[in-house]
Parts: structure tokens; C-alpha cells; sequence
């Protein structure tokens, strides 16, 4: 893993990251990692809550946040992922005029969300199933917010499942809003932008607002990573 984050298309990632608010990252993750961590899903020690959508009107289906210490796996890659994500954060809350700056790495930034009462871990695996879907929303869980996150297939679409898109809508000021629905190969990842991006206009940066979510499943099952860098209250 240590290998393979680095190795990734930084600058063309964080290129289009900055220019539609996510960026294709390609397969991080081998079909043995993948199953690894879908195997996981039915072992409850491994979580600290589960979450219906249907109940809390989120949608419908389920995830799980893990409970710490992460799956070895799971910790590198959000170290890792971190680490090349944390100098680009910090260019957009300059950008956007706003405080706070990001430390180099996630153990630091951490122990600012633990000082802040946000102690609970937030990556987590999420199961769709015919029929289920993810409403738009945005993944914030206290006053401090890593500007991005990181999603990855952990299924394989047409041989797995039809459907469940990842959709992402840009809402502009004074302006029709911008989606995109992005499939995702079993192991592929993207990164995503949490709640705004900055957009250059004519008088400088102004905030752009992002939601995220999932179309219907229409057959089969969807298995699906989320790597979220802060820790929620």
C-alpha cells in the first residue's frame, strides 16, 4: 500500500479534483483486498454502529462505521491517502478565506478532532441490495471537517450488480446545478469533495456546494468503501 498511493496520477487527479470537484484516482485496491474487506461486513466486532437508511430516512440500505483499531488495510490507506490529499486541503481553505490549516499527517489531525470531542472513527462499508439507494447528502460530523474524501468499488459492476452510481451535484450561486454519475470497477477509487469547492470567478474564489450519494441499485449487490479523514463527535 505504502508503494502503490504514491505511485498513483497525483497531479492529473488533483487536477480534476479542483476542476469538478472529484477526481478518478484508478484501482488502489487488488479483488482479494476487495473481497478481504466485504468478508468483514458480517463480523460485528468489527464495527461500532449500523446504520438503516429506511429508518432515519437517509434511503435505503445499510452501512457500518468501523470501530477502531481499523482493519490494518484500511488505516494504511487513509494514512496514506491523507498524506497526498492534506497540501491541496490546505490550498482550499485558502483559497476560500477560511481558517484552520491541515497537518502533514493523519495522526496529528486527529488528536485536533479528538481535542475537539470527535473521537469516533468514520470510515465505514456500505451494502446495497435491488432496489436500495443513497439520498444526497454530505458526510459532516462535528466542527471539524477534512475537505475531502475517498471512495472505492468493492463490487464488480454487471457481473455483481446494475445501477447504484455514485452521483455528485454542484450547487452554484445564482446558477442550474451540475451532476455527474460516476460507475465505479470493483477496486477503483475517487475522491471527492466533502461540502464545497473553490471556483475562480472573476473577483477571485467563490464556494461551490457538493452532495453526494447513490442511484438505485436495479439488480444484485453493491459493496462499497467509504474513507472519510475526520473522526465525528
Amino acid at each position: 500500500m505504502k508503494a502503490r498511493i504514491p505511485q498513483l496520477p497525483w497531479p492529473e487527479i488533483l487536477k480534476n479534483l479542483r476542476q469538478f470537484g472529484f477526481g478518478r484516482m484508478g484501482t488502489i485496491l487488488d479483488r482479494g483486498e476487495c473481497e478481504h474487506l466485504r468478508n468483514l461486513y458480517s463480523d460485528g466486532t468489527r464495527f461500532r454502529s449500523r446504520i438503516d437508511m429506511a429508518r432515519f430516512r437517509f434511503g435505503r440500505g445499510e452501512y457500518q462505521y468501523f470501530a477502531y483499531p481499523l482493519p490494518p488495510l484500511i488505516a494504511n490507506l487513509r494514512d496514506e491517502l491523507y498524506e497526498q490529499l492534506a497540501p491541496t486541503a490546505n490550498a482550499w481553505m485558502s483559497a476560500l478565506s477560511q481558517p484552520g490549516t491541515f497537518p502533514r499527517r493523519l495522526k496529528q489531525f486527529l488528536q485536533t478532532c479528538h481535542a475537539h470531542g470527535q473521537t469516533r472513527p468514520t470510515p465505514l462499508l456500505l451494502r446495497y441490495r435491488e432496489g436500495d439507494y443513497n439520498c444526497l447528502h454530505q458526510d459532516v460530523y462535528g466542527e471539524i471537517v477534512f475537505p475531502f474524501q475517498v471512495v472505492v468499488g468493492l463490487s464488480r459492476p454487471q457481473a455483481e450488480f446494475t445501477g447504484g452510481e455514485l452521483l455528485l451535484v454542484e450547487q452554484r450561486p445564482r446558477a442550474q446545478s451540475v451532476g455527474h454519475a460516476i460507475g465505479l470497477q470493483q477496486g477503483e477509487a475517487v475522491v471527492l469533495t466533502t461540502r464545497y469547492r473553490p471556483a475562480q470567478g472573476s473577483r477571485g474564489y467563490y464556494r461551490t456546494n457538493f452532495r453526494h450519494g447513490v442511484s438505485p441499485i436495479l439488480s444484485g449487490e453493491r459493496f462499497t468503501l467509504g474513507v472519510v479523514f475526520h473522526d465525528a463527535a
